[in-house]
């Protein structure tokens, strides 16, 4: 079991002439157990921000985040996190079954439990056979799906994802997304993903999260009513569903304009 609780969070940057700008203006959810809660909203206002606080990497000004793992053993651990980013960011002079080996030995994994991790997490990303190849030799598609490998090998309670389809082609994407939710869905893994991509959250979320404009507040939480198998996006209904979503949004950026 694990999930994500965000309560009030607020954070705000320093700007060059000494004030402050507001980016989240007490944002407050829950992320989905067992599924891919999906954080939509306009560029700027704060998505990353907030992914970045619950990996640890930025702190609040107020508010605070809440993640609790309990693997049934007595009392709770801290929760292991993956992160998947924009760009892979691999060890390009280390082979990816290295880069992997990398991830695995900084979480402290027993050194005999690589080898069957590695087998396993790169043959579900489809990269088995390149195990031995350095990074910049693969596609920047596959370069991604050894970045998701990465994150997945050290079995995190919490996958955090930002983006991670932003800079590929749209075949490349549409794929990769298609694998990322199947394997998430076989794993049941608890994951976050930033996207300012409408269709991204409609197809990829089991939960959406609707983030206003800078300051950031969230504006709405749906439950995707179509299961990760049901998600055709040529189906009437699917269609439908997202766009009732992009007017959420577009509604948002009206409002915004007219303020």
């Amino acid at each position: 079991m694990a999930y994500v609780h965000v309560e009030q969070a607020v954070k705000s940057f320093p700007r060059e002439d000494g004030t402050d700008m507001l980016v989240l203006g007490g944002v407050s959810f829950d992320a989905k157990e067992r599924g891919i809660t999906c954080l939509l909203g306009p560029s700027g206002c704060g998505k990353s921000t907030l992914l970045n606080v619950i990996a640890r990497l930025e702190r609040l000004d107020q508010g605070y985040v809440e993640i609790v793992s309990n693997h049934g053993e007595s009392g709770t651990r801290l929760p292991q996190l993956g992160y998947v980013f924009q760009d892979p960011r691999l060890l390009n002079w280390k082979r990816v079954e290295e880069n992997l080996i990398f991830a695995l030995r900084g979480m402290d994994v027993p050194r005999r439990q690589w080898d069957e991790r590695i087998h396993t997490y790169l043959g579900l990303v489809g990269l088995l056979e390149f195990r031995k190849q350095y990074p910049l030799y693969l596609s920047g598609g596959m370069r991604q799906r050894v970045g998701l490998a990465r994150a997945l090998v050290i079995e995190p309670d919490i996958l955090l994802m930002d983006e991670p389809f932003s800079k590929l082609d749209q075949l490349t994407a549409r794929k990769l997304r298609e694998d990322t939710l199947e394997i998430c869905a076989r794993l049941q893994q608890t994951a976050l993903l930033v996207t300012h991509d409408v269709e991204e959250a409609a197809y990829m979320g089991d939960r959406i999260v609707i983030f206003s404009a800078r300051p950031a507040h969230i504006v709405e939480v749906l439950d995707n009513p179509f299961s990760p198998l049901e998600r055709d996006l040529d189906d009437v209904r699917f269609i439908q569903f997202k766009k009732q979503l992009l007017q959420t949004v577009l509604n948002l950026v009206k409002e915004k304009e007219e303020a």
